[in-house]
């Protein structure tokens, strides 16, 4: 009895733990399964920040404004606004596919002497997330998530299979996602061009004193053209540190992705390789920070 008693109480104080940091997002791109509790709200801003493609200038600001509900102990729901920024100056090859103009998406493949900026409202996104199991009492964590985005730049249907398990009193935590999307990516001619993805990310982060977290994250990135991933087209690898900050009241991440040289592109999307590195969306160094706060 006494042992029950004990293990009952230590599963009580973890359960209090969790719920009093629910819903704070560690990593900078992996999602876990850290979930707004039953009936309550979040409201969480994302910043993404790109930088350096094939050469001259390339900066890409991304936001994305969320809110977040949990709809039962297991099941969240989350609405976007993504909005973004681009400046560029001759930052693809003269040899690129699209030697002049834009890309779509967010490359900007300029090899003349013009320079391009432009700020716009990209479009929203609906999410949701279900817990089959959770990572604070069973050995592995096991969700589904979707979401599904309309916007100017592309409209895409995204899955993921979140993997997360714990250890040390939930000091380490290891995380995967494997993403699965099709796109319609929207060109400024008013052509369309389908795509699909697939990438696996994974890392782990490690709560070295109370409130601060640090951790290694990266991506596997696959793309292929069509929507039934019919011709493989685009390799690349990414990887980075990040650095978490939690409190009752709010929490905020910082993360740092590198794209090193062995990636691939091949036709019809060769021209977006150069160097050994993808550059459509893509650019060496991606830098994220996330602020969030319970409502």
């Amino acid at each position: 009895m006494f042992r029950l008693t004990a293990r009952a109480a230590a599963l009580a104080a973890v359960f209090a733990a969790c719920n009093a940091y629910a819903g704070e997002g560690t990593f900078g791109w992996i999602y876990t399964l850290d979930l707004q509790p039953k009936g309550t709200w979040e409201f969480e801003q994302r910043l993404q920040y790109n930088r350096g493609q094939a050469g001259g200038e390339y900066e890409f600001w991304q936001g994305r404004t969320e809110l977040e509900y949990g709809v039962s102990e297991n099941f969240q729901l989350a609405g976007y606004l993504n909005t973004s920024y681009t400046n560029a100056y001759r930052n693809y090859p003269a040899t690129a596919e699209f030697p002049n103009g834009e890309t779509g998406g967010w490359g900007v493949a300029y090899a003349s002497d013009d320079r391009y900026s432009k700020w716009r409202v990209e479009g929203m996104s609906l999410e949701a997330i279900y817990r089959l199991t959770n990572p604070v009492i069973d050995p592995v964590g096991v969700g589904v998530y979707a979401e599904v985005t309309l916007g100017s730049v592309k409209d895409e249907f995204e899955t993921r299979l979140l993997l997360q398990s714990n250890f040390i009193d939930d000091k380490l935590v290891l995380a995967a996602n494997l993403v699965a999307a099709i796109e319609k990516i929207k060109f400024v001619d008013g052509e369309t061009g389908p795509e699909s993805m697939v990438d696996l990310l994974f890392g782990a982060t490690y709560r070295f004193v109370p409130n601060w977290t640090a951790g290694m994250e990266a991506r596997y990135h696959n793309d292929y053209y069509g929507y039934h991933y019919e011709t493989h087209t685009q390799e690349a690898f990414f990887f980075g540190p990040n650095v978490h900050y939690a409190t009752k009241e709010w929490w905020i991440t910082g993360a740092w992705r590198f794209q090193p040289t062995g990636g691939k592109c091949w036709a019809p999307n060769d021209g977006e390789c150069s160097d050994g590195r993808v550059w459509d969306s893509h650019s060496k160094n991606e830098f994220i920070v996330k602020f969030g706060m319970p409502l």
